[in-house]
Formats: C-alpha cells, sequence, structure tokens
C-alpha cells in the first residue's frame, strides 16, 4: 500500500511533565513522583502520530532560537517525520507545564513562544500542502494561518482535517474549508452549543465530523445521513495528555488510505486508547502494529 501524504500544520512545544498523586489545589504545593521532559504541542504530536501510524508526513512548524528548539526539531524528525519545512525564529520555543495524577487525568499550561510568529506561509510550505493527501491542522497557532492552509488545500484539492482545539467561535470561511471536523464535547459546544446529546448538530457547520468523547467513544457523522458510535477500547489508562492527537493523526492515515470514515474512526480510536497506557505526549504515541493489535 502506498503511504499517505499527510501534511500537519501546527504548533510544537517542549513539554515538562510532572506526576503527582494528585492535580495540586491553588496555592499548594506537592511532591511528584516522575518527570520527563518530551516534545508536544498539537501540532507535533498529531504529525508524529501520523507518521507512526503509517503515514508519509511533512510538518510546517515553527520553534525558537533555544536549546528546546534544537531539541524539539531533532526528536521529531527521528519520529519519521520531514521536517525540512519547520521554521526556526528568534526566542522562546513553545513550552507547556503538564501535571498528570495518578487516574491519568491531567492539568496543562501553555506559553506559545515561536508558535505565535507562524504567521503567513512560504511558496514551499504552500507547495507541500498541496501536495498531500490530507491536510491536518489545529487551533494553537495563529488562526489566519490555519485559514491559509486550509484555503490553500480546498483548491489543490487536499482534504483538510481540522482539530478544533483550544475551544473556540470559529469563521465560517474556515468551517467552509474544512471536509472533516474533530472535537471533543468542550469544543463542540463552543462551536455548535451542543454535545454528546446531540453530535448532528455539527453538521450546521461543517459536512463531516467526528465527536470524541474519551471513555465513551467517538460519534462520526456526515451530512449524508450517517450518525455512527465508536465504542472505545477498555485499556489502563496512565495519561491521556496526547490521546486527541493520536487519534486525529491515525485518522488522517486512514482516511487517506482510502478507508470509509466509519472504519477510520473505528481505528482512530484504537489508536488513542493505545496512547492512553503509557507517559508524556510524543513517547506515548503508537505505532501501526499496536494500533492494528488492538484494533483486531
Amino acid at each position: 500500500m502506498t503511504r499517505p501524504r499527510i501534511a500537519v500544520v501546527g504548533s510544537a512545544n517542549m513539554d515538562l511533565v510532572a506526576t503527582t498523586p494528585r492535580l495540586p489545589l491553588p496555592g499548594e504545593t506537592l511532591l511528584g513522583s516522575d518527570f520527563v521532559m518530551v516534545p508536544g504541542g498539537k501540532g507535533a504530536n498529531q504529525a508524529i502520530a501520523a507518521a507512526r501510524a503509517g503515514g508519509d508526513c511533512v510538518f510546517l512548524g515553527a520553534v525558537g532560537s533555544d536549546a528546546f528548539g534544537v531539541t524539539l526539531t531533532g526528536r521529531i524528525a527521528r519520529s519519521g517525520v520531514d521536517t525540512g519545512q519547520l521554521r526556526v525564529v528568534y526566542g522562546s520555543s513553545g513550552v507547556a507545564v503538564v501535571m498528570v495524577n495518578t487516574a491519568g487525568e491531567n492539568a496543562i499550561v501553555v506559553t506559545p513562544g515561536a508558535n505565535a510568529a507562524l504567521h503567513g506561509l512560504t511558496e514551499p510550505e504552500l507547495a507541500a500542502i498541496r501536495a498531500a493527501d490530507v491536510l491536518v491542522a489545529q487551533l494553537e497557532i495563529p488562526l489566519g494561518t490555519v485559514l491559509a492552509a486550509a484555503s490553500a488545500a480546498r483548491e489543490a484539492g487536499t482534504r483538510v482535517v481540522l482539530n478544533a482545539a483550544p475551544a473556540r467561535q470559529l469563521p465560517a470561511e474556515l468551517l467552509d474549508a474544512v471536509d472533516l471536523l474533530v472535537v471533543n464535547e468542550v469544543e463542540a459546544r463552543a462551536i455548535v452549543g451542543a454535545g454528546r446529546e446531540n453530535p448532528a448538530a455539527l453538521l450546521s457547520v461543517v459536512r463531516r465530523a467526528v465527536l470524541t468523547l474519551g471513555a465513551e467513544g467517538a460519534w462520526f457523522v456526515d451530512r449524508d445521513g450517517t450518525v455512527q458510535h465508536a465504542p472505545a477500547f477498555a485499556v489502563e489508562a496512565v495519561d491521556t495528555t496526547a490521546a486527541g492527537d493520536a487519534f486525529t493523526g491515525a485518522l488522517a492515515v486512514a482516511w487517506g488510505e482510502g478507508r470509509e470514515l466509519v472504519e477510520a474512526v473505528r481505528w482512530a480510536s484504537a489508536a488513542g486508547a493505545a496512547c492512553v497506557r503509557r507517559l508524556g505526549a510524543s513517547v506515548s504515541l503508537p505505532d501501526r502494529a499496536e494500533i492494528d493489535a488492538l484494533a483486531g
């Protein structure tokens, strides 16, 4: 099978992850049990997820001129992602401070750093988007850049997957360019004011959508009348930080391979479940063999 070409435009952060018995209260200091420093950011995570799931992936983003930027670039590249278009801008890289409790729940603070400087798209970046089978984008970079990428993809016939995170209202111009919207319940409510009680409400703004609900699985809805639930895979959760990114990256690969979207959502759900079994965003993202083993 030819590997699908996936272009991911989005954020790259260095994740500083500490595990604690529980999440601290305001003003409280807790002793943690473990600490890891790993590449993160929704863009980098989804690019690595797509590459590990079997995609030929190029990442379009920005890192800082600091030591974190060097580490991020190297680790993303070693994960099988093409970083030839990754920008280096003067200043700090994006950083995420992540706290994870023993139940796998997390609290995250992100400082955008270089991600906030990702304005406009160069001709080589646009060429990478046009050459892709699927473009994946999120909302941790300037919205104008996401719109420019989606518009270029639409004009070239590249399918657009938008993971609308963090939650916010979105302009109609962007939603019109989206072929598949991926949101959790918080994000769905921010966009259409409805969640699990009415997944089909998302069809008022996009052609197709996936509503992810963690342990309750995911809903796929399409304007052709499809409303399909994909049950979650039962696993022991250690860290849920990058589960959504594993899902989105794998979903883009499966769709790029030509699978029916109902089946692609099920396979992506296996990727999300496989991800939560390990600590640390990018290091927990599963490879294709792990996804296939869980999906059965």
